[in-house]
């Protein structure tokens, strides 16, 4: 895993989608296409901004997948991911071959579909954030390390639910649906190459749990540590809490 360090998330955004549009091109030059999967969430805003509009990406060559969607929730919705993923990548790029997460169909049918869509080859990028509360994709603690589901039903934990209020997807914790479809850790941890953005001061204190403290479902993120291509995007703020030696272990892994 390597650990880099930026001074504004712009930065990061411009790095972090140089790496993997670069990543994008390479799969295709030797595979002829690539499979992908895409975070959201506003810490993805800037990255997914630089990325869409990254030149000499050849899109229409890329199979997209989503991480998670809440269950319930129409399409229409400001907070829903699908709506995310259309006007922030879909929307803005040839991609014509994706597989979202439908939140207002029967979540047992949609796990179905995506799992069976997934697990046909493997996945050779993946994008994701950190959350507020360690998870990754929709993976609160304490998250299951050990299912090799791809896609499961999750019960999203105050914490969680309380971020997407903060982050202004929903105006009461009320309105945020406690349960959600998640990419499992598991199937995260197959994709080939992993690209982590996670900037901003509230996530600080997670990035240290994940980073300084034990590998442990507790700070599901801490997982990415044990993948051997994982690159995790970090601003200032973000990384305020880590020790220099922190910093300087995951660097010297470049």
């Amino acid at each position: 895993m390597i650990l880099r360090v930026f001074d504004d998330k712009n930065s990061l955004a411009r790095t972090a989608a140089a790496q993997a549009a670069a990543a994008i091109r390479s799969v295709i030059a030797h595979r002829g296409r690539a499979r992908a999967v895409a975070a959201t969430g506003a810490s993805q805003f800037e990255f997914l901004d630089v990325l869409a509009t990254t030149p000499s990406v050849e899109w229409k060559k890329v199979e997209l997948f989503h991480l998670d969607e809440y269950i319930g929730l129409p399409i229409n919705h400001p907070a829903s991911f699908c709506k995310f993923l259309q006007e922030r990548l879909i929307g803005k790029t040839e991609i014509s071959n994706y597989h979202l997460l439908n939140g207002n169909a029967d979540p047992a049918e949609v796990i179905h579909y995506a799992s069976e869509a997934i697990t046909l080859s493997p996945i050779d990028i993946a994008f994701v954030g950190i959350g507020e509360n360690g998870h990754l994709a929709f993976n609160d603690p304490p998250a299951d390390f050990q299912t090799e589901e791809p896609y499961i039903i999750v019960h999203l934990d105050e914490a969680c639910r309380q971020q997407q209020v903060g982050e202004g997807w929903f105006q009461n914790l009320s309105d945020v649906p406690t349960r959600a479809i998640s990419m499992s850790i598991r199937q995260i941890l197959k994709a080939k190459e992993i690209i982590c953005v996670a900037p901003d001061a509230r996530k600080a204190r997670a990035i240290q749990a994940c980073f300084e403290g034990e590998i442990s479902p507790l700070a599901p993120a801490s997982i990415l540590r044990t993948h051997s291509n994982t690159t995790i995007y970090l601003d200032q703020k973000s990384a305020g809490l880590l020790s220099p030696g922190t910093l300087s272990a995951f660097a010297a892994s470049a």
